[in-house]
């Protein structure tokens, strides 16, 4: 019997060693508390990935819930605030606007004459004729002698005048009057940039006293104008002139068209100009062959003439221009 009592306690004692403990929670359930008190103290890349995803997400949804918020922009809202900028700002005006876009493309014409040539001229010797085309009656502003005649001039050279031209071809090829380089052994443009380059004539219209220039040297970025058939123009409309009057520029002039069809007869030559624009921008000597643009910036017209019936040859109000088709025939561009 004792031996009996003493293999039960010590079967006892080796079950009760054997059996876990009901107060300690088990080995399975601690480890995976560890790991995370782990993953806590030492975050992982993985982990911080998750921790940015989750603060952009805040992020995102705080900013739509203000959004959500706002007040939605109406009609009236903008409206109102055109309204105000009118108010406030001082807008570029339209003959502004016209000019920026038409000055790239005007440039001065300066014609020269070899002095002795032209005291042949002045004695009327034979075969002392122009070494250039020859032109009709003149037609348009000519500059009255000045001090700076010779301005520009080579040794042995007098100037002639001075005109404007418009780029038509960004390739060099410039509008202008005939009667501005008509007789002139040189002839230099001046670009917007300031280049200076000579130019020579490769087609004339007497008829409508235009010329052709092909300027020998050109700038890297040359524009050509925006040219606009004269279809809609309408008097009242409003034109601007721009050239270099009296060798001053380039100068703009605002006015409008005054007419249209008109004709004009030099008082020189008795050369009929006919189907001209009329207009009352203002237009002097040096005028000649600058543009007669609209308010885009578009030419419809090349300035060749001022009706004034004295002999002060200064603008009195009533300008001609030749309609930009007929300057266009003149390039051979084709026909608005």
């Amino acid at each position: 019997m004792p031996a009996a009592r003493a293999d039960d306690t010590t079967a006892t004692a080796t079950a009760a060693a054997q059996a876990p403990d009901s107060g300690s929670p088990p080995a399975t359930l601690a480890k995976p508390q560890g790991r995370l008190r782990r993953w806590l103290r030492r975050p992982t890349s993985l982990q911080s990935l998750w921790m940015l995803v989750l603060v952009l997400a805040a992020l995102l949804t705080w900013s739509v819930s203000q959004q959500l918020g706002q007040r939605r922009i109406t009609q009236q809202d903008i409206d109102a605030a055109v309204l105000k900028t009118l108010e406030t700002q001082e807008l570029p005006s339209e003959y502004a606007k016209a000019y920026d876009a038409i000055r790239p493309s005007v440039v001065r014409v300066a014609g020269y004459i070899k002095r002795e040539r032209l005291q042949a001229l002045a004695k009327g010797k034979p075969g002392a004729g122009p070494a250039g085309r020859a032109t009709p009656g003149a037609s348009g502003p000519k500059a009255p002698p000045s001090v700076d005649e010779d301005e520009g001039a080579q040794e042995g050279e007098v100037r002639l005048g001075v005109g404007t031209g418009v780029v038509i071809v960004d390739k060099g090829l410039i509008l202008t009057n005939l009667h501005v380089v008509s007789g002139a052994d040189r002839i230099t443009v001046t670009f917007a940039d300031g280049l200076e380059a000579t130019a020579s004539v490769v087609n004339v219209q007497p008829e409508n006293d235009l010329a052709v220039l092909q300027a020998h040297k050109i700038p890297d970025d040359l524009f050509a104008a925006t040219m606009k058939g004269t279809g809609e123009l309408a008097p009242g409309d409003k034109v601007m002139a721009v050239g270099f009057p009296f060798g001053i520029g380039p100068s703009a002039s605002g006015g409008v068209v005054s007419g249209l069809g008109r004709a004009f007869r030099s008082p020189e030559g008795g050369h009929s100009l006919r189907n001209l624009i009329q207009f009352d921008a203002a237009a002097n000597p040096g005028n000649s062959g600058g543009p007669l643009v609209t308010m885009d910036g578009a030419v419809v017209g090349i300035v060749t003439a001022i009706l004034n019936p004295t002999s002060a040859r200064t603008f009195l109000g009533i300008g001609f221009a030749v309609p930009i088709e007929n300057a266009a025939s003149a390039v051979g561009v084709p026909p608005f």
